[in-house]
């Protein structure tokens, strides 16, 4: 019997010992989920005011401090093509407070500059692919292209003689094109403008043939019948032009380029910090008023894992750099 009592004693502190742990370890997951945020969390916005990722933040932002608790700051860090605000967020404490709202340039600029001032894959922990955002490629209404299929003939039968515009070299834009090109192996002309309306005003006056810019850019003008959407980029048909095919469906498979924003913190941020803000800002996103909101301005919510947006990246950088290459764009 007293075998049997010192047995039951030896066991009982044992558990009691193992709950202790355990409780131990709740504490401090519970200490550790807590203690962020501990003050205001602030979306870098690494453009001006009034810009797609700036209106996206915006919109956000306000639905995201309610679940957080605290304040969310959206503050615009302009300059050298986003690489200014980028640098800011790649060096800041990764103690998940200062966040960044990237587009799909943070992609295409390795590819365009030999000295980067931060590693794209190495100084940033994503968190989640915040919307995507198809484009249209098009031409103007007098064009005898009615199709894809019809504008990579007409090329193919006056090669380097249709111009494309862009909102200038190394732009989304202009790579979306560079790559029509190249799967659909036509000769094409590149006019770079200093931004997106330069080039769109000269395709609406007849001056080039074809210009790729975002389905909330295009389709008004398409709608007015002053251009004619022939594609759209992504890899599905979009809700705003369910007539107008994918690029990849009409004419070339496996075709696909998006403009999109994602949200990315500082590399070495703690992953508990990452996935909290990962759950908050894809419940953010599902929220009615913020979805519809999205949808009406022809952005698509997505709102993947950091995982999955980790390797959306490496693949982005992985094509962008090919297609640069073949474009023959050296990095300066």
């Amino acid at each position: 019997m007293a075998t049997i009592t010192t047995s039951l004693h030896h066991v009982s502190r044992v558990l009691s010992a193992l709950f202790f742990v355990a409780a131990l370890a709740g504490a401090a997951t519970a200490w550790s989920q807590s203690g962020f945020p501990s003050r205001s969390v602030h979306i870098v916005v690494p453009g001006a005011p009034g810009t797609g990722f700036d209106s996206i933040a915006r919109l956000i932002a306000p639905v995201l401090a309610e679940r957080l608790g605290r304040q969310v700051v959206v503050e615009n860090r302009a300059g050298a093509g986003s690489l200014i605000g980028n640098e800011y967020v790649a060096k800041a404490t990764p103690d998940g407070h200062t966040l960044l709202m990237a587009a799909s340039g943070l992609t295409i600029h390795p590819a365009l500059i030999r000295k980067m001032p931060y590693d794209v894959e190495r100084d940033f922990a994503p968190v989640t692919l915040v919307v995507s955002v198809p484009n249209v490629i098009m031409v103007g209404a007098s064009s005898p292209a009615k199709t894809i299929g019809e504008l990579i003939a007409l090329a193919k039968a006056r090669p380097g003689q249709l111009q494309f515009a862009s909102a200038g070299v190394g732009s989304n834009s202009h790579l979306t094109m560079q790559m029509f090109a190249s799967m659909a192996q036509i000769n094409v002309l590149h006019v770079p403008y200093k931004g997106a309306t330069p080039g769109l005003t000269d395709l609406l006056g007849g001056h080039v043939a074809v210009m790729s810019l975002p389905v909330a850019d295009s389709m008004p003008h398409v709608r007015s019948g002053k251009l004619r959407a022939l594609a759209v980029t992504s890899a599905r048909r979009v809700a705003a032009a369910p007539a107008v095919p994918t690029v990849a469906e009409a004419a070339l498979p496996g075709y696909e380029s998006l403009n999109w924003f994602g949200l990315l913190a500082p590399a070495k941020t703690p992953p508990e910090i990452i996935d909290r803000l990962q759950r908050d800002v894809v419940t953010v996103l599902r929220e009615p008023a913020v979805r519809d909101n999205l949808v009406a301005g022809n952005t698509e919510p997505v709102g993947n894992t950091p995982a999955e947006f980790a390797a959306f990246i490496k693949e982005q950088i992985a094509k962008w750099a090919a297609v640069a290459k073949n474009a023959g764009i050296v990095p300066e």
